[in-house]
Parts: structure tokens; sequence; C-alpha cells
């Protein structure tokens, strides 16, 4: 999970058609969600009191439901106004929103029950994005090796391997664990991965084996807007080793410059020039499109 579970210091949550304070959300320990793990998750960054990429994240919700054979409790526009309604009922302007739908109550049985009544939880945490010490000097990361399911296009509440992955960098004083899977680079534990090497922005294509990351593809339209030597084309392992540059992206982390590898220093050491165009590229765009800062209507929620 890309947050923690501590309680907003105001503001309701959401739990199945209703806004309630947190210590009067209760759900059932007979919900498959807290048994299998049977459920899948969003993390919706606002900047503003304004969703980022919102249709997005729930078009990314629906192919997670999809691929769980749950359908999808409310509409794109139920989801938009509900949304909506918790960003405004809770105390930030930057906020990050975690929703979690999983397969209801039932009796302990691994197959699908009859009649499925899906749990529906939101809630809203104020948005801690990466400091100014850790953007101008970087984060650490080790590699380690991919030992998830087959099906990580789908943002499972599953996340033990993940769990145990990002503990594994925690141990070793590191921020991300770098996963690979039979020598080739898929992604971040909670994050998605870009390397440079003389000038070229190399980044894993899509497929199974990595999540189809919101940020991840904002970075890929500001290089080709912008015109950045860009390859989306599979990596091999070797590459990291000998990459100039490093980024780890996610919703909450934004772009971040990976410096220290295994303990050893990426490239020079410090945030390369390919990188700090890409964070200028994508802070403006934070700026413009959603902050509406420059005279430009933000993308409302």
């Amino acid at each position: 999970m890309e947050q923690g579970l501590e309680a907003p210091e105001s503001g309701p949550v959401f739990l199945n058609g209703r806004f309630m304070p947190l210590n009067e959300a209760h759900v059932s320990v007979l919900d498959r969600g807290f048994v299998f793990g049977d459920g899948v998750y969003e993390v919706i960054p606002v900047y503003s009191c304004h969703a980022f990429r919102l249709d997005e994240h729930l078009r990314r919700l629906e192919h997670s439901l999809a691929a769980i054979r749950l359908v999808n409790p409310y509409s794109l526009e139920q989801w938009r106004h509900m949304i909506g309604e918790l960003i405004l009922l809770n105390p930030w302007e930057d906020q990050s929103i975690y929703l979690q739908v999983t397969r209801g109550v039932a009796r302990r049985d691994h197959a699908f029950p009859e009649i499925t009544n899906p749990t529906v939880f939101m809630m809203s945490t104020c948005l801690t994005t990466p400091s100014q010490d850790l953007v101008s000097n970087g984060a650490s990361a080790i590699t380690a090796v991919d030992f998830r399911w087959e099906h990580c296009d789908v943002k499972a509440i599953a996340l033990l391997p993940n769990v145990l992955l990002r503990q594994a960098a925690v141990d070793a004083g590191a921020n991300e664990a770098i996963l690979v899977r039979k020598g080739w680079l898929t992604e971040g534990a909670a994050s998605n991965i870009f390397l440079v090497r003389d000038g070229v922005i190399h980044a894993p294509p899509k497929d199974q084996y990595m999540l189809p990351g919101i940020t991840y593809d904002v970075v890929l339209e500001l290089a080709h807007q912008y015109r950045l030597p860009l390859s989306v084309a599979p990596v091999p392992e070797a590459w990291l080793y000998m990459a100039d540059e490093i980024w780890q992206t996610s919703s909450t982390r934004e772009v971040l410059a990976v410096t220290r590898l295994n303990g050893q220093p990426v490239g020079a050491g410090v945030p390369g020039p390919v990188f700090k165009r890409m964070y200028a590229l994508y802070q403006s765009y934070k700026d413009t499109i959603m902050r509406g800062k420059d005279g430009l209507t933000p993308d409302i929620a």
C-alpha cells in the first residue's frame, strides 16, 4: 500500500454508501477482503482539491475489478461525485484518497459467494510528497528478485509480496526495492522504474508483470510532448548497473531520482540532468493542469 493507515486529523471516511467518522467505520471479520485479500484498491493524489487524473484511476479500478470478476458497484459519475464529496469533507488542499472494493461478507469458502454485496471503503489523508532534500539528493534502492504473482497489472489488496520486498529495502536502509524477473526489470515494490542511458529514457512496457502506473503514463506523455529521447521496450537487469540515471514514479512519490543502488552510486551519484528536466516538467504539469495556475482551468474532480 502506498500510504499508512494512520487516522486523519479530522474529516469522515466513506463506507458502503455513508460518510462517517473513522472510529465508527467497522467491517465484518468475515469480509473476504480480510479473510482472503479478495479485493482491489486505488490511491489517488489530490492537488488543490482536484483529483489527479481521476478518470484514468477509475478506468484502472474498472480493469482490476473485471480481472477478479467483481462487478463495479458504482458508475463513473457516482465515483466522481463520492470522491469529490470526500475531498470537500476533509481539511487539506492536497490529499491522498485511498479506496478499496472487496467481494464483501460471506461464509469462508474459496469459491465466490452466490450473492455478492461488495464492501466499499474510502478515506483521505494529507498528501505527503518527497521532501526537497530527497528530491535534491535522490533516494536509495536495492535490487530484488520479483517473486510476486503473474497478474501484477491488477491492483489487488493482497500485497504481502510487495510488503516483504519493501521491508527488505527498509532493512537495507534503502527507500525502495527494484524488482527483476528472469533477468528483466519489472518495477519497484511500490513504484514504476525508469532509467537513462546516454541521454535516452528507457521504460519497460506495460504487461502483466507491472502495474500500469498513472504517473508512468504522465512521464511518457511529457517525454513525447517535449521530444525527450524515449524507448519503451524490455529493460535488461544489467542496464540498471550501467545506468546514468534511475527514477521511480508513483502517485505519491511523483518523479524521484534513485542515486544509490545496492550501496553504489548511480551515475554521478546525484540526480542527473534528464531527471531534473522531467521533474520540472512534471511540477509544471501539476501547477498548470491541476492547480489552475497561469490562467488554465484545472481538471475538476
